[in-house]
């Protein structure tokens, strides 16, 4: 059973950064796809940024040039650089890591931005 925790969110400015943290663990193996959703309140949850099974990185439009996914030699941890953040990036922000077609999410963190 994998096991996905998420830290690091928080209330800052418009303007400002924040650093999101995500580990995957139970598995002996590497997870190759594991990435950052976003949901805010009243609307659909939303990919942010990933990793795909490939290696390659993807990011919604509305956070390119701003978020910068990352992951640590330990493969199964990664991290969301959040700067410039805008008001409309509040939402709750969810790490999901996939390991053999199963999904597994976590628990979610919370990120609000003040105008």
């Amino acid at each position: 059973q994998v096991q996905v925790v998420e830290s690091g969110g928080g209330l800052v400015q418009a303007g400002g950064s924040l650093r999101l943290s995500c580990a995957a663990s139970g598995t002996i193996f590497s997870i190759n796809e594991i990435g950052w959703y976003r949901q805010a309140p009243g609307k659909q949850r939303e990919l942010v940024a990933a990793f795909t099974s490939g290696g390659s990185t993807g990011y919604a439009d509305s956070v390119k040039g701003r978020f910068t996914i990352s992951r640590a030699n330990a493969k199964n941890t990664v991290y969301l650089q959040m700067n410039s953040l805008k008001p409309e990036d509040t939402a709750v922000y969810y790490c999901t890591a996939e390991l053999w077609g199963l999904d597994y999410w976590g628990q979610g963190t919370q990120v609000t931005v003040s105008s």
